[in-house]
């Protein structure tokens, strides 16, 4: 009778660890597993706008140190602005068209 209740145990241990174990066991669906690829004009925009962004902040930053003096700031703020206001239209634009 005793051996009767530990092969029981086992039998029912057994199943348990089956079914535990199933769900990590079966393959996984691989019908969302995909990227999206990214737009390469997207990326050339978005990277054109972070860096005319990043030139301005670095500019307002030697400029409020004294590094730059008001007369080459002025110089150089219009060109960088343009660009950055040119680079966020075009994303505005590509982003219209989506």
């Amino acid at each position: 009778m005793t051996a009767a209740w530990v092969v029981l145990g086992a039998v029912l241990a057994g199943a348990a660890v089956v079914l535990v174990a199933l769900p990590f066991l079966r393959e996984p669906e691989t019908a969302d597993d995909g990227l999206a690829q990214p737009d390469d004009e997207l990326i050339a925009l978005i990277e054109e706008r972070d860096r005319a962004l990043a030139a301005l902040k670095e500019l307002e930053f030697d400029h409020q140190t004294g590094k730059i003096d008001d007369a080459d700031y002025r110089a150089l703020v219009g060109p960088l602005r343009r660009a950055a206001a040119s680079s966020l239209q075009a994303l505005d634009a590509l982003d219209a068209q989506d």
